[in-house]
């Protein structure tokens, strides 16, 4: 087993180190860097969303006062490798997608910059384009594998034969739109160029990993490239890795002469180039005995991808390990459309696929007049249905049981659509939660002695509003066997330590394990006593239970749902997450996390949709006027708690990932819940009053 770190300042909830920084503005976020005398850029962007330019006229740009220069692909310096084609920008005239970056305006000020790019006239040679998912679709296609490096497609057992015999069927399809991430702080990158190389001052979910990609399309020495980001405001996935908009201000900075070049995306450009989670359309079918007892499960998946660029997500992969059952399968098909890349946003493949079978699991409890917790309970695999290896931990029954009676669910009336009150119709639902607790490669940590009791801690992670400025310094500690106060935290810089990316839930995994490592080596090697100036740097150490046990986080979603009778509203009062995530490092900064994604999967169950005019290729409402999330006026109660899980195996912490845990399932909770109170079954997100009037 583990030799687990034993906690003192681990589980105590600290506020956030980087609290009163950020209250009071003094946290300086990528554009609020300080640099020289720096230029603005704004970018043009295609009218179109298939084609090539057949010319670009930027004279009337550049006569305004104050613009510096105006960038296109008839000037941008070449750049080095076409590996990756997201990366390729300012290269050719063609045109991929509607918003594609097609040229910039650097000026002196932003404003300047803004209105010079309205100047720029663009001609083009537009072509036919398809930007519209359906299932029926004679080019749909089987990716080699599934984000990251799942198998596309699964199977075990008859399923057919498993079906035709089946006491009890679900026969649905369900489907998420297309959404966008918006973070609150948009990506920026501020980029120096001069004698040294290129400084990118970035808003990013992973420094080295923006360094790893922007040194071979630049075609730099590693050495010449640092990228910095010690603050980020958000990023939800769609800044765990870089995007167009880091080349762009790349190729402006070369061209500007030594002078800093400023670029932030505005809030409608963040429906372009910063990616999306890719629409699905889900096709599920379960099969049971009469008790319940799940016989077969198949789960088709449809999702798109950009035509120049694969992302294929994992929207079934979930569904290969949630419940037992003898006959299995899973698939994904893709479809190549004229769309931008779509990316990781939070929880991808768990949160639209657990909202299609978390639903029709509902109706398979339906079905059989079973409790929706009852029928969850009974197919609970007592190993990893997919693996066959047991678990590391597996609390889903726990949580289902604790959240039962916390939200008092044992006087839940199973009859849909009759508790009127006051003209709402009101219901309750549950779903379940899951994501991997796993660890990325490619972390070391260098811990350096003040002398005074004091330790420097350096490792080149990211605090996306997570709180790793905290947690990270509150693990430390407890390795050095020091207290909180003695660690000063250095983080977001590519001058420090390499870092694995802030995504997959894997982040204070792979980066405690890490700062443990290299506490232990200090010890080791310095003693208690270390000398100021003793230093020593470590890698993540190697976890010989990975290959021997499946490690799962799991959860259980509850949600009250109120309609309004007479027009359809939906309002959801009441909410709870229970969750088995391992040791919890800091209450504080994991209730924030857990309600954060449970507020995020009801923004996805009742308002988010990026709503594409097929016409033109480009997303309609591309604003917070049109593009609705979740406000405060949409969260009442909502609570999120865990039960204590002592998990030796997943890593010298006993931890598993958090961020991402909190939003799977959410949607399925509000969409069983409506039901519970309509008696409508609502299997296209988002739950909008249309569909409950219809």
């Amino acid at each position: 087993m583990t030799d687990l770190l034993r906690p003192r300042e681990m589980g105590q909830p600290h506020t956030r180190a980087d609290g009163v920084a950020k209250v009071t503005g003094t946290a300086a976020y990528a554009y609020e860097q300080k640099v020289d005398n720096p230029l603005y850029l704004y970018p043009v962007q295609a009218t179109i969303a298939r084609g090539r330019l057949t010319g670009i006229d930027t004279a009337a740009a550049e006569a305004c006062d104050g613009v510096a220069f105006v960038l296109t692909h008839e000037n941008a310096a070449r750049l080095a490798s076409n590996d990756d084609l997201e990366y390729w920008v300012l290269q050719s005239g063609d045109v991929a997608y509607r918003g594609q970056f097609i040229g910039a305006v650097v000026a002196e000020s932003f404003e300047t910059a803004r209105h010079a790019a309205t100047l720029v006239r663009v001609d083009y040679a537009a072509e036919p384009h398809d930007v519209v998912l359906r299932a029926d679709r004679d080019d749909l296609y089987a990716p080699d594998h599934v984000n990251p490096w799942y198998p596309t497609d699964s199977a075990q057992g008859d399923v057919e034969e498993a079906f035709a015999d089946a006491a009890v069927t679900v026969d649905q399809t369900y489907t998420t739109p297309t959404e966008h991430h918006n973070p609150m702080e948009p990506h920026t990158t501020v980029a120096v160029w001069d004698d040294d190389g290129l400084t990118m001052y970035d808003s990013s979910q992973g420094v080295h990993w923006v360094k790893a990609t922007m040194v071979p399309v630049f075609g730099l020495d590693a050495d010449t490239l640092r990228v910095v980001s010690p603050y980020v405001g958000g990023g939800f996935g769609s800044k765990g890795m870089p995007h167009a908009h880091n080349v762009l201000a790349g190729l402006a900075a070369r061209m500007a002469a030594g002078r800093p070049v400023k670029f932030t995306l505005t809030r409608q450009q963040m429906f372009g180039p910063a990616g999306h989670r890719t629409p699905t359309i889900q096709h599920i079918r379960l099969g049971a005995g009469a008790d319940g007892r799940l016989t077969a499960i198949a789960h088709e998946a449809v999702e798109h991808t950009a035509r120049f660029k694969e992302f294929a997500e994992q929207t079934a992969v979930a569904t290969r390990l949630m419940y037992a059952a003898p006959n299995r399968r899973t698939t994904h098909r893709l479809a190549r459309l004229d769309v931008p890349v779509p990316t990781w946003m939070r929880a991808p493949g768990e949160t639209p696929g657990m909202f299609a079978l978390e639903v029709a699991m509902d109706e398979l409890a339906v079905a059989c007049g079973l409790d929706p917790i009852e029928l969850r309970v009974r197919n609970d695999p007592e190993r990893d249905p997919e693996s066959g290896l047991p678990w590391s931990s597996r609390g889903l029954v726990a949580c289902l049981r604790e959240g039962a009676r916390r939200f008092g669910w044992e006087s839940r009336d199973p009859t849909p659509g009759v508790r009127l009150r006051d003209g709402w119709l009101v219901g309750t639902g549950v779903a379940s939660s899951t994501y991997p607790a796993g660890r990325l490669p490619g972390s070391a940590a260098s811990i350096r002695s003040g002398g005074d009791g004091r330790y420097e801690v350096s490792i080149g992670a990211a605090d996306i509003g997570t709180g790793t400025w905290t947690t990270l310094a509150q693990i430390a500690a407890d390795a050095l066997d020091v207290p909180l106060s003695a660690i000063e935290l250095r983080i977001g810089d590519t001058a420090l330590p390499s870092a694995s990316v802030a995504g997959g839930s894997t982040g204070m995994a792979s980066w405690g394990s890490t700062v443990v490592a290299a506490a232990r080596a200090f010890r080791e090697r310095h003693g208690v006593d270390a000398p100021a100036g003793a230093e020593v740097t470590a890698g993540m150490p190697d976890n010989p239970h990975e290959e021997n046990f499946a490690m799962h986080a799991f959860g259980a979603q509850f949600a009250e749902v109120r309609v309004k009778a007479d027009t359809g509203e939906v309002r959801v009062p009441r909410m709870l997450g229970v969750f088995a995530a391992g040791r919890i490092i800091n209450p504080t900064t994991a209730r924030s996390q857990f309600i954060g994604g449970m507020t995020m999967g009801l923004s996805m169950a009742l308002f988010e949709e990026a709503v594409v005019d097929p016409r033109f290729g480009h997303v309609v409402n591309h604003d917070f006027a049109s593009y609705h999330i979740a406000a405060h006026a949409d969260i009442a109660d909502i609570d999120a708690t865990w039960i204590d899980e002592d998990d030796p195996y997943v890593n010298v912490l006993g931890s598993k990932g958090i961020g991402e845990i909190g939003i799977v399932g959410a949607a399925a909770a509000i969409a069983n819940a409506t039901h519970h109170a309509t008696g409508t079954r609502i299997r296209d997100l988002p739950i909008t009053l249309d569909k409950l009037l219809r």
